[in-house]
């Protein structure tokens, strides 16, 4: 029970910032003297600040309980296929350090990305709070990967098949916690626990960038299948006649509305920037060319809205900037989609702009801490000093 409260209180603190002794109690239904047994608990673990409040107020002053960004960090990538962004971020969400490096080619080689998440590491590390825990490596990967030991199946916009990024990383950097995920259940976390969707039990997140990834949030809980690869709905077949996918099949969401669609859509070459092309189209009333992108998009909503039912569908990564553009293709769309599921849905754009994979790669590392607080420091710390 003790170690269920306190985790119950140190993740209120991580999500929602500063709060008083009064509103924890009110909040979790604790009395008073339990509440400041808890904290303290937490505040000798150096995972959260006790201080005076400011002010005055009618009767006796509640002490503020703050989470302690010097106490523990997590390392948090993105890998994108072009390139991988790095940060340390803190308990309670704070980024105290970004760093971004490119890939030397469009596949990049694993062993070389491996490599330039060894130096990553140790340029954030010597950034990072000195006195801090490091609760370990969480990174976010544009792929199919199987849940249990890291492995990524099939990243087919890296060229990557079976490659053991867990494994390989654990034997480059022994002593570091690693977990990895795909990268839109990585912003699907993020955008339901501090983004446009929190509060909000059942999420669909689209990360949408060359290729198009889902992650699935259903009854508060990240949706992954029996192996870890669920929510892959950017190779799900809307357009038998069309492209083929670097998956092998035709017609794939992501060949309809993915980077080279919009590019080829705007009259661009293979490899042209697809930001800048997205630039040169000033609004909505001059989107023309992208009426079909838009169209194949609320396909593949309205299907995902009948599926899983949400309450928000977000849009992340290229989709932020193609949705405002072709909102009204995708609403035309979305009308064909069955009434009841339709009416409960929003479409939104990230909360997280385009850190919500990163953050989420965060967040995935930080559930060991805000699971069973002590027990984890306490955990780190022997083994640092073994």
């Amino acid at each position: 029970m003790r170690r269920h409260n306190l985790s119950r209180l140190l993740r209120i603190l991580h999500l929602g910032g500063p709060v008083s002794r009064a509103d924890i109690t009110r909040l979790t239904g604790l009395n008073r003297s339990t509440v400041g047994a808890l904290t303290t608990d937490l505040a000798r673990a150096g995972l959260v600040v006790e201080r005076d409040p400011v002010g005055r107020g009618v009767g006796r002053p509640s002490i503020m309980v703050t989470p302690n960004e010097a106490g523990a960090f997590v390392l948090a990538f993105d890998l994108r296929v072009e390139r991988t962004i790095a940060a340390v971020v803190l308990l309670g969400g704070g980024v105290a350090s970004r760093r971004e490096a490119r890939h030397a080619e469009h596949d990049p080689d694993p062993d070389a990305v491996l490599g330039q998440l060894e130096r990553l590491t140790a340029e954030l590390l010597a950034d990072a709070p000195p006195d801090a825990v490091c609760l370990g490596m969480g990174l976010a990967i544009p792929g199919v990967v199987r849940h249990s030991d890291g492995l990524v199946r099939f990243a087919p916009n890296m060229g990557w098949v079976d490659v053991p990024v867990a494994a390989r990383l654990a034997d480059r950097l022994p002593g570091h916690a690693i977990t990895v995920g795909n990268d839109a259940d990585m912003g699907a976390m993020a955008e339901h626990l501090r983004g446009v969707a929190r509060g909000s039990q059942n999420v669909v997140f689209l990360a949408g960038q060359v290729g198009v990834g889902g992650g699935i949030i259903l009854g508060g809980r990240l949706m992954v299948g029996a192996g870890g690869y669920g929510g892959e709905v950017g190779h799900m077949v809307v357009n038998p006649r069309g492209s083929r996918c670097r998956c092998g099949r035709r017609g794939c969401w992501e060949t309809e509305i993915g980077e080279e669609a919009v590019v080829r859509a705007l009259g661009g070459r293979p490899g042209d920037p697809v930001d800048a092309l997205l630039a040169e189209v000033p609004s909505a009333a001059e989107a023309g060319p992208l009426a079909e992108v838009g169209r194949w998009l609320g396909v593949g909503i309205g299907n995902l809205v009948n599926v899983f039912n949400p309450d928000v569908v977000v849009c992340g990564g290229l989709l932020r900037k193609l949705l405002p553009l072709v909102a009204d293709q995708v609403r035309r769309e979305l009308e064909v989609a069955l009434q009841a599921p339709r009416e409960q849905v929003r479409l939104a754009l990230p909360g997280m702009d385009r850190d919500a994979a990163l953050i989420g790669a965060a967040e995935s590392v930080f559930e060991a801490l805000l699971d069973d607080p002590l027990g984890c420091v306490e955990r780190i710390r022997a083994e640092a000093a073994a």
